[in-house]
């Protein structure tokens, strides 16, 4: 049963993260972390009628080699935790109406990988799950679609504006046993500083992770330095860089900062402009980039602090401002879950 202290939820007995899997599209099977998936599609469609069906193809895809890595089944799943950017999370509706598992849909944009590890960990150590599946997913071409404008537009993209990344990343979680540990989880608190650009998503995520890292290190007593790696989840390089500046201006050097969002893509050579973003983005660097250097290349603690922006196309077309939303996972190496400050 996990313990509290201030915002942060701390397990004595770390669930873990058993297996873990995630699939790319064809701009994935082009970047600098192409051989850390497990899977690539050259055709983004996957076979289907279009690009919303594609995506809960590609979630099921990696839901069930997830699984399979864990030499496990559907029969062995408690409940599923998913999430999307499409619409009411059809994606992953549509993946569990296929799946045929229990199933809670979660939505915090681009941090909803971060939001299920943490709602799943609380499960776990409660007793109340007992394999239990976190996922999530994105899609270029159906994010662009519902926020921006179709791709057959041509519309031009700023200089801070981020590609969604198709990809899906799915962790199976236990009660204990081997695999990386979830120490601790802090769920973030929604902050908004008045960004109103809908292509600048990294300028109003970058306050809400600089603000759940600050409540995670007072709740914990702990510092930076501590950790191998603080990793964001999709703020590319423009929010990357407003999110060390607000840290700064709190007396805290980063210099073991990585992010998702400018990891998955060369920003130059593939036109991404400030980077990648999605669910899809932190879930399969997650997945294919930070979990196997936990595993068995010498890191020992990690952060992971996925970001949201939690806005619609409705509140975005209303004027309204950008609310956005961080949670923060502590992952430790399975000779580490015991041990720390935390």
């Amino acid at each position: 049963m996990a313990t509290r202290r201030g915002d942060t939820l701390i397990f004595p007995k770390p669930p873990v993260i058993a297996a873990h899997a995630c699939i790319g599209g064809k701009k994935e099977g082009e970047s600098p972390l192409a051989a850390e998936f497990d899977e690539l599609h050259s055709d983004n469609r996957l076979g289907q009628a279009s690009w919303e069906a594609a995506e809960t193809q590609l979630q099921l895809q990696t839901a069930r080699l997830c699984l399979k890595k864990a030499h496990a089944t559907e029969k062995d799943v408690s409940l599923l935790l998913a999430g999307d950017l499409q619409a009411q999370c059809t994606a992953s509706g549509y993946a569990a109406r296929a799946l045929g598992l229990p199933f809670a849909g979660l939505f915090g944009a681009c941090s909803t990988m971060a939001e299920a590890l943490g709602v799943g960990a609380c499960l776990c150590s409660a007793g109340m799950a007992d394999g239990l599946l976190a996922m999530t997913s994105s899609h270029f071409c159906a994010a662009e679609r519902q926020f921006r404008t179709p791709l057959s537009y041509g519309a031009v993209r700023t200089p801070t504006a981020q590609w969604t990344a198709t990809a899906a990343g799915a962790c199976l979680l236990r009660p204990a046993g081997q695999g990386v540990g979830i120490r601790a989880v802090t769920f973030g608190r929604v902050q908004d500083l008045g960004i109103r650009d809908i292509n600048n998503m990294g300028a109003a995520m970058a306050p809400a992770a600089a603000a759940t890292l600050l409540r995670y290190l007072t709740d914990t007593n702990t510092q930076p330095q501590e950790f191998d790696a603080i990793c964001t989840g999709d703020l590319g390089h423009v929010g990357s860089q407003l999110f060390r500046e607000l840290l700064a201006a709190e007396g805290l050097l980063l210099k073991n900062h990585i992010d998702c969002g400018s990891l998955l893509y060369d920003a130059e050579g593939q036109s991404v402009h400030s980077g990648a973003s999605g669910p899809g983005c932190c879930a399969a660097v997650l997945c294919g980039h930070l979990l196997p250097r936990l595993e068995r290349q010498g890191q020992r603690r990690v952060l992971f602090l996925a970001t949201g922006a939690l806005m619609s196309q409705t509140t975005f077309l209303q004027k309204e401002s950008i609310p956005a939303i961080s949670h923060l996972v502590e992952l430790a190496a399975p000779e580490e879950q015991n041990g720390g400050n935390t």
